[in-house]
């Protein structure tokens, strides 16, 4: 009898917010932008670290917290990442990374979250919103580790944080659109408790 007592105590216990770091190399932080107004160029960023605090009673209270090298920058053409580094774009020299920070998360509908968050980019801060998959069940790996995988879209606009170099076509329009689609897919693995 006491054992089924204390069974059911754990399985109504609420379960606290589960520390979870970003796996890079299971991990793709990518974008896509339009050139010369009729194809898409995709690229995306070799490094990132981050941890996603996840609370499973209350998804709303977890937390996003991710930086990117910036200069990791990877296009699959040397030339323009060389060009995405200088300072008529990213200028890492001077903003080495990317930042984003959740300030809040909120229920988006159809088993969606959505990330409401400050997003740090060319030295530029500006509110950014993230729609996120709810987060995999955790699974154990065949290495021992608890890892689970979200994903997670976004738009921005790249003159909003001073990223405005073009040249204009002679046919009208521009080189280089201004939005930017994101896309992320994160495999966390479970964060040692200190």
């Amino acid at each position: 009898m006491k054992t089924l007592a204390l069974l059911a105590a754990l399985i109504s216990a609420p379960a606290l917010a589960g520390q979870w770091e970003i796996d890079a190399s299971h991990s793709s932080i990518g974008f896509s932008v339009r050139h010369l107004m009729v194809s898409t160029v995709r690229g995306h960023f070799q490094k990132a670290t981050g941890t996603v605090s996840i609370d499973d009673d209350d998804l709303t209270r977890s937390i996003i917290d991710v930086t990117i090298d910036a200069a990791s920058i990877d296009t699959r053409e040397p030339k323009r990442d060389a060009h995405l580094r200088s300072a008529d774009f990213f200028d890492v020299a001077k903003h080495p990374t990317i930042t984003f920070k959740s300030k809040r998360i909120e229920k988006a509908g159809g088993g969606k979250l959505r990330a409401v968050g400050d997003l740090t980019l060319h030295g530029v801060t500006r509110q950014a919103t993230l729609l996120v998959s709810t987060p995999s069940p955790a699974i154990k790996s065949p290495w021992g580790q608890m890892v689970r995988g979200v994903s997670a879209t976004g738009r921005i606009n790249r003159s909003d944080f001073g990223l405005t170099y073009n040249k204009a076509l002679e046919a009208g329009g521009v080189l280089i659109g201004d939005e930017v689609e994101l896309q992320i897919d994160a495999e966390l693995v479970s964060k040692p408790q200190s």
